[in-house]
């Protein structure tokens, strides 16, 4: 698995999952360069001015709105920085809806989500719950410094995180044939269910095959084993992009608790109380916890001792000063 693109937690009631973010799919689409055919060169594009016909650097390079009626609105980096901007480290779950009610339609880019260890029985708690009741949890999610809508869903073992299109997204089918009033026939309809019944099977995504990037891989290679194949004109360096910490802390509790918790707050309970991270060996946080308050109450009775040793060598220091200056006054005498 690759490097995890985002970490931060899964926020339902009172219970926090910590988690990672990784990437679900990849393309498997060979991408080619353009090239000078004569020596293989790489053709690099220039940005130019359509104005004054320069070549424009990237740092005065700035973002454009034309409008419709060809009006242009230039914006400038501190135009953009004056947005709000969702940078927020947590999967917020609005409400849970049932599985057939998400259009796959409105489905977009998927990502798994993998459990912190000391997560691993709350997520497998959520997990059950969405595969038992056959509902997927409808989110609010920050990725790359924008706002999504997703949804979590259960595949196999894990939480898929799927972000959502937005209603304006989606196109509406509209054709002014699919109006037409068409007559079918009950034998016409008969056969078609015939021909349905007999392609009908279970779907099994690994039987199919893109045969073209087959074949292009092929012709590719048999090139490459060419004994004229040329080396390569120049070699481009590759970024990384790193994964963001920052899962948000909060106070550590047992599950059950959480979960009861959470569930009066939603019949109509108290609504002040945040989440709370959940680990598997909560009587151990509990010790370490009890560990720490006795350690804080044994601070303040350090601090009173020091004070009464200061006090002490205070007084001292006090009574000695009178008595050194009347022996200097019988030594001057």
């Amino acid at each position: 698995m690759a490097r995890a693109i985002w970490k931060g937690a899964v926020s339902f009631g009172l219970v926090n999952v910590p988690v990672r973010l990784y990437a679900a799919t990849g393309e498997h689409d060979i991408h080619f360069h353009q090239v000078h055919r004569s020596d293989g060169g790489r053709i690099r594009m220039k940005r130019t001015c359509s104005v004054c016909g320069e070549e424009v650097a990237y740092d005065e390079v700035a973002k454009g709105y034309e409008s419709p009626d060809g009006k242009l609105v230039v914006l400038s980096d501190e135009d953009f920085s004056d947005l709000p901007v969702a940078s927020g480290h947590e999967i917020d779950v609005l409400r849970f809806v049932p599985a057939d009610q998400v259009d796959p339609i409105l489905l977009s880019k998927p990502y798994y989500l993998e459990p912190e260890s000391r997560a691993a029985k709350p997520y497998a708690l959520l997990r059950e719950a969405l595969a038992e009741t056959d509902r997927m949890a409808v989110v609010k999610v920050s990725l790359r410094q924008r706002e999504s809508v997703a949804v979590l869903r259960v595949r196999d073992k894990a939480i898929v995180l799927q972000t959502l299109l937005w209603p304006d997204e989606v196109r509406a089918a509209d054709f002014e044939v699919l109006e037409t009033d068409v007559e079918l026939r009950p034998q016409e309809l008969r056969m078609a269910a015939s021909l349905v019944e007999s392609l009908a099977g279970d779907f099994h995504p690994e039987e199919f095959e893109d045969e073209y990037a087959a074949a292009v891989k092929t012709l590719i290679d048999t090139r490459l084993e060419d004994a004229d194949a040329a080396p390569s004109a120049a070699a481009e360096e590759g970024s990384a992009a790193s994964g963001t910490d920052g899962p948000r802390g909060g106070e550590v509790v047992d599950l059950l608790t959480a979960l009861q918790r959470s569930v009066e707050r939603a019949r109509g309970g108290s609504s002040a109380e945040k989440p709370a991270e959940v680990e598997d060996e909560a009587p151990a946080a509990r010790k370490t916890t009890a560990r720490k308050t006795a350690t804080k109450k044994a601070a303040p009775a350090k601090k009173t001792a020091a004070k009464r040793t200061a006090a002490g060598k205070s007084a001292t220091k006090k009574a000695s000063g009178p008595a050194k200056k009347t022996t200097t006054a019988r030594k001057s005498a």
